[in-house]
């Protein structure tokens, strides 16, 4: 992962037989990318475009170069895009540009020219596939599609031939997968294909979208079995930072992926830059996209936006390339990037608005400052000033550049920032004892605390480890150097409670009760008579195979606690669930959605508990998980031997 944590910035490229009709289908002119399903168009009618095909003005060293000149460091091409036709000369389908009349392997020419340039090649690819006579479930317009005879294993089978071909002849950096949110595609499946890219090329890079736990368009993985190697927001940048998590924003110039001339919603090189900027000083990377023309050559309006971002890049690109997230946690003039070391550390601040009174506050810096000065044109010094809040820039009274002024900031050592301390648990609540977190990003920092609510000074007890509380208390930390207190107090209570006392009741076996029925439900209603049906007796709370959709389970029973605890549940599923203890509402999962988890707390008295799960499932992906944990512990699958009924 180190040349992508580096890079920051790349190209991403939807090109297909969808960018001929250039967005434009039977007078509706607002089509991208997804033409042949949001205008439906018959598959007979689509293969048409194929013999269309012959990009006769396609440059890939002309769009590398495009790339490199604007500071991307790697290019991502869809090889397949969900209407499955290939920009490479596949073994095993004639849908791609070999059946065209324009046979130029685009995915050859483009990886010599990335490598020509400096950039890494990487390949994005579509899971979902509109063509292939296997792929399930069809769209719900083809009614004269049968799928009679289509076998998703198959599919499957061919999925895994392509990827093959693509990884042992192009060697790309990324597979950028997507098209993962249909039903067909699970878990286990996705599991398999990053093993297979594993396999074939240790060193390539997979993105999340290879599994189903993708939670919509913001793009983060919501379970902890998601394999992938970075997130993937689509179309939005995350609030904040996310540390130790590896993500990238995928965002259009325009309101299309794929082209459309008629789209003229192009976003300003100042935007563009700032989220550049924004991204980056937030630790992630940013995938800007271009949408080719049928002959092969950019939109202009896209060449005048690389441009001006090159021409920013040109003086900036160190502020961008090799950094990492902020170490302020917000800055109202702008942003900031780092370069740490141990001896010295580059602090990058990009101004967006410049201060009419000539000065900038770096709050909480504690660092000492080496020097200060512009980047760009003729570097300007700028002066520092040590002060109470951290330390004063004085800068010049014009900005060097409208869009972003940069500063360079050279401290001694890795960067100290005085902040408020965080205080964290597992949870606000416990019944015999908790661990308390005291932490704070600087490496060297002095906390002291207290927990009997009162105002922690230089002689309080400093923190050196968990604070294990055992009474309901106010835990109040703060950061101290030389003596002095640099931080907010930061406070937080914690809560003893009485755990739920268990039910007295005989039961009759292991194991929970299972009703299903079939439903039409968007959320779980309170009153559920289709499920007072006659049940069977399953092991777990797991999803029978074949369970379908508009379908309903009630898993209801008993569980059986061996100590008196706060536990932890996680939920997760697609569609909606909800986890009943006590008759008490832990975990609320509802609603219509993909893939996602939510938790829950109660604290239980040793003994049985009576225990309902309720889940629903429209259409599409179909998945039913409950975990749990003891204070200090992971989560876990609840063990057969603790369920009851």
């Amino acid at each position: 992962m180190a040349w992508w944590r580096d890079a920051r910035f790349g190209m991403f490229l939807h090109w297909g037989l969808y960018a001929i009709p250039a967005g434009e289908w039977n007078g509706n002119k607002d089509y991208g990318e997804w033409i042949r399903t949001s205008a439906e168009i018959p598959l007979e009618t689509y293969d048409q475009l194929q013999p269309k095909w012959n990009p006769t003005d396609f440059d890939a060293d002309a769009w590398a170069e495009m790339a490199a000149a604007a500071g991307m460091k790697y290019v991502v091409i869809t090889s397949k895009h969900h209407d499955g036709f290939c920009l490479w000369d596949s073994a095993v389908t004639d849908w791609d540009v070999a059946g065209s009349p324009n046979q130029r392997d685009i995915l050859a020419e483009l990886s010599t020219a990335c490598r020509k340039h400096g950039i890494k090649f990487c390949t994005y690819h579509s899971i979902m596939d509109w063509h292939h006579p296997d792929y399930l479930p069809r769209r719900t317009w083809e009614k004269d599609r049968s799928t009679e005879g289509a076998d998703f294993e198959r599919f499957e089978q061919y999925l895994h031939a392509q990827v093959t071909e693509i990884i042992t002849r192009y060697h790309p950096a990324v597979m950028w997968f997507d098209g993962e949110w249909e039903n067909t595609w699970t878990h286990e499946r996705g599991v398999k294909l990053f093993e297979l890219c594993r396999r074939l090329a240790p060193e390539m890079i997979v993105n999340n979208r290879v599994d189903v736990h993708r939670q919509g368009m913001q793009g983060f993985s919501g379970s902890s079995e998601a394999v992938g190697d970075f997130d993937t927001p689509e179309q939005e940048i995350p609030a904040t930072g996310l540390p130790g998590v590896d993500w990238e924003s995928c965002m259009t110039m325009n309101r299309h992926w794929g082209w459309n001339q008629a789209d003229t919603v192009w976003k300003s090189p100042e935007t563009l830059i700032r989220n550049l900027i924004d991204i980056a000083s937030k630790g992630g990377n940013y995938l800007l996209n271009v949408g080719p023309r049928a002959d092969g050559t950019f939109p202009p309006n896209a060449v005048e936006r690389l441009a001006a971002i090159a021409d920013w890049m040109k003086q900036n690109s160190e502020a961008i390339h090799g950094t990492t997230a902020s170490v302020f946690d917000a800055l109202p003039w702008g942003r900031c990037t780092v370069k740490a070391g141990d001896d010295f550390s580059a602090l990058y601040l990009h101004v967006f608005d410049w201060p009419k009174d000539g000065q900038l506050l770096l709050p909480g810096l504690g660092n000492q400052v080496i020097e200060a000065r512009t980047l760009g044109g003729a570097p300007q010094a700028v002066a520092a000033v040590p002060s109470q809040e951290g330390v004063m820039l004085v800068v010049p009274q014009q900005p060097s550049d409208p869009i972003a002024t940069v500063i360079e900031v050279r401290i001694e050592g890795r960067p100290i920032v005085y902040r408020t301390p965080s205080i964290t648990a597992e949870s606000e609540r416990f019944v015999r004892g908790l661990d308390v977190t005291i932490a704070t990003p600087a490496a060297d920092a002095e906390l002291r605390y207290t927990s009997d609510g009162s105002e922690p000074t230089a002689a309080s007890p400093r923190v050196q480890g968990p604070v294990h509380v055992a009474d309901t208390c106010t835990v109040r930390a703060a950061m101290f150097h030389d003596g002095r207190r640099r931080s907010e107090v930061a406070s937080r209570t914690f809560t003893r409670v009485e755990p739920l006392p268990p039910v007295e009741v005989q039961p009759s076996g292991d194991g929970l009760v299972l009703q299903q029925a079939a439903v039409d439900w968007n959320t779980i209603p309170d009153e559920r008579p289709e499920l007072m049906t006659k049940g069977m007796l399953v092991p777990q709370v797991a999803l029978p195979k074949g369970v379908g959709e508009h379908v309903a389970l009630s898993f209801s029973g008993f569980v059986d606690v061996a100590a008196s605890e706060l536990y932890r549940f996680a939920l997760s599923s697609d569609d909606g669930s909800k986890l009943w203890i006590d008759g008490k509402v832990v975990v609320d999962n509802d609603g219509l959605h993909g893939a996602t988890e939510q938790r829950g707390e109660v604290a239980l008295a040793k003994g049985l508990h009576q225990l309902e799960v309720v889940w629903f499932n429209a259409t599409g992906g179909a998945e039913l998980r409950l975990k749990w944990a003891a204070p200090g512990q992971p989560f876990a699958e609840l063990p057969a031997a603790a369920l009851k009924h």
